[in-house]
């Protein structure tokens, strides 16, 4: 934010955007802070400034989506005359028998051209200006093919980072056309984020994922809707450091202290099943979370559980899989045969579950969490040196080789599992 000293007063310095030309004679405006503190003036010039577009953008309500519809329908009627759309430069750029073709097609209507034919075949409706903030509405259509066979859960949760990476670009650039980010723009805000890193609030991990966020929505908005804008996107992100993995629960950590009598009475019934399964399975919270009757099978001499994309998606194709039911895991299915409804579709699990570990001192380090669980279950099999297809497809990670067959039967996993699991 470029923020200068007028007389005493520090004022906010900045270009109006072009599209608000037609609401704002000015071409740079200087907004007061009201304050001589360079701090103090720092931290209100987001604000000042966002209720200065706020109040230009409400001089423009609706000229956007007149102008979104009408490109729009510019673009569909070029394309059912059997043209492409072109701006009206690369109209006249044309070679005159192309041009003429165009001139030709548009029809006349009371011994006049049609003028919406004429605008539409000559390249004369302009794009229009889309903020960011309009940006991120039409990508959820645009970009609605990544959500198919989520269910909301998996949804909000898609939504959300990329709703934040475009509040913290505004907050840092306004809400300013797509057409007139600057290179300026991105680097004010890969230093706001480098400020924050350096002040100890955030990592590099979270920066590069608003990068990309935001990225993405502009490259798909930018697209999808033809507007050949060249987004100076490249480079902005941050070397990260090297990332330290999860550890996993020891074994005595887990027979001494998880299962102790009555360690986990505190926690509910669905959340304490869930953990107990997780032992001896390794399925991530979310699998479990969304298991119903249909894919608990306890009849028969082997029980088991199916992970199946049923309403939901799942990480990958490896993770659909079937898991034998042994020991402590067994019996917390026994105990809830039909599934966990006060979780599904809901992502409050983990969260219960890692408050309850650590005010209740069973979390083995500070760096633990309910998914060490899972690191802890794979350890074992290593240690048992389990062959690694079937490591891999009781875990849900996928080959580096081809698959063949269908692998080991239920039968001989439950073997195995019975080798390395709690009782």
């Amino acid at each position: 934010m470029n923020v200068k000293l007028r007389g005493s007063i520090y004022c906010i310095v900045r270009r109006v955007p072009r599209r608000f030309a037609s609401v704002e004679e000015r071409k740079t405006v200087w907004i007061s802070l009201k304050t001589d503190s360079l701090s103090l003036a720092m931290e209100k010039a987001p604000s000042v400034w966002a209720k200065m577009l706020d109040s230009w953008e409400a001089r423009l309500a609706g000229d956007t989506v007149e102008a979104e519809k009408q490109f729009s329908a510019a673009q569909n009627l070029a394309r059912s005359r059997g043209f492409r759309y072109l701006e009206m430069p690369k109209v006249a750029e044309l070679p005159l028998e192309e041009l003429l073709k165009r001139v030709e097609a548009i029809p006349v209507v009371q011994g006049s051209p049609d003028t919406f034919e004429a605008k539409a075949l000559l390249g004369a409706v302009a794009a229009p200006e889309i903020s960011v903030s309009q940006a991120l509405e039409m990508y959820w259509s645009l970009a609605r093919d990544r959500t198919l066979g989520k269910d909301a859960d998996q949804i909000r949760r898609w939504k959300n980072p990329r709703k934040k990476a475009v509040k913290n670009f505004i907050a840092v650039a306004g809400d300013v056309a797509i057409s007139e980010i600057t290179r300026d723009d991105l680097l004010d805000f890969r230093e706001m984020w480098i400020e924050r890193i350096e002040m100890g609030e955030v990592t590099q991990n979270s920066a590069n994922k608003d990068f990309t966020h935001l990225g993405d929505i502009l490259k798909t908005v930018n697209e999808k809707k033809r507007l050949k804008i060249d987004l100076p996107l490249s480079g902005l992100s941050l070397k990260e450091p090297e990332r330290r993995s999860r550890p996993s629960f020891s074994d005595d950590w887990i027979r001494n202290r998880i299962l102790s009598e009555g360690a986990l009475s505190g926690l509910n019934t669905e959340a304490r099943c869930i953990l107990l399964g997780m032992i001896n399975t390794g399925y991530r919270p979310s699998e479990a979370a969304n298991l119903d009757r249909a894919r608990i099978h306890l009849e028969g001499s082997v029980p088991y559980i199916e992970i199946a994309p049923v309403g939901r998606h799942l990480k990958n194709n490896a993770s659909k899989r079937t898991i034998p039911l042994v020991g402590v895991s067994l019996e917390a299915f026994q105990e809830c045969p039909n599934g966990f409804p006060s979780y599904k579709g809901k992502a409050s699990l983990s969260n219960t579950v890692n408050k309850y570990l650590r005010s209740n001192g069973l979390m083995e380090s500070d760096r633990h969490v309910m998914y060490s669980l899972r690191h802890a279950f794979e350890d074992r099999m290593i240690a048992a040196e389990v062959d690694n297809r079937i490591r891999r497809d009781l875990f849900g990670h996928a080959l580096q080789e081809q698959r063949y067959g269908d692998g080991a039967s239920l039968e001989h996993k439950a073997r195995i599992l019975q080798e390395i699991s709690f009782f």
